[in-house]
């Protein structure tokens, strides 16, 4: 059987790539999360299929990062449940009646330690980045409400019963998202400040 492992780190990636190349590869079964790949003890999908798998399946993954930064680990651990392992991007299996399985394991360990260096070079160029931007007196959070617009949601907030608007007509008359307008609220004690 061939069963399929889908994988994205933020909520910004999309999964329905990854679906549909599973579904095209002919995966029967498919297990799918958000969450990040550089720790496996949070990954339930990953052990799921992992505990589904049978002598004789293969576990499909779209690309040999999706899978883990311990990635030596997991194919092992499969392959000695006789599960073979394959990466569509890569076009590799791990297949354990294959000849020459210290060549593929030599070569998942290269390919998984260019993964991580992968990883870690984003990582940093996303860290100078930011400490660029800083430096230059950049704001990298989301763009912050103005203090007046703050007001007058708080206003409407504390005046709802008698204006007759929802949390939900606040947000879209004054464009301050619904956490914000909360977070305010309760910091500036429902408004005793601002009333």
């Amino acid at each position: 059987m061939l069963i399929g492992y889908a994988r994205v780190s933020t909520t910004g990636q999309d999964l329905e790539t990854q679906r549909g190349i599973l579904e095209n590869e002919g995966c029967k079964k498919l297990f799918v999360e958000k969450v990040t790949g550089t720790n496996t003890k949070q990954r339930a999908q990953l052990y799921e299929a992992i505990e589904f798998a049978r002598e004789g399946d293969t576990l499909v993954v779209t690309k040999i990062d999706r899978l883990a930064r311990s990635i030596n680990k997991i194919v092992h651990e499969l392959a000695e449940k006789g599960v073979n392992v394959r990466f569509v991007k890569e076009d590799m299996k791990f297949d354990r009646s294959n000849e020459g399985i210290s060549l593929q394991t030599l070569l998942f360990n290269i390919l998984g330690s260019f993964a991580q260096f992968e990883r870690d070079l984003i990582v940093e160029r996303t860290t100078e980045g930011r400490e660029r931007a800083k430096r230059q007196g950049k704001d990298m959070g989301r763009p912050g409400q103005d203090e007046k617009t703050l007001k007058r949601a708080i206003k409407l907030y504390n005046e709802r019963e008698t204006n007759g608007m929802s949390v939900n007509d606040i947000v879209k008359t004054t464009g301050v998202p619904r956490s914000t307008l909360y977070a305010k609220i309760k910091y500036y004690k429902l408004g005793e400040i601002f009333m």
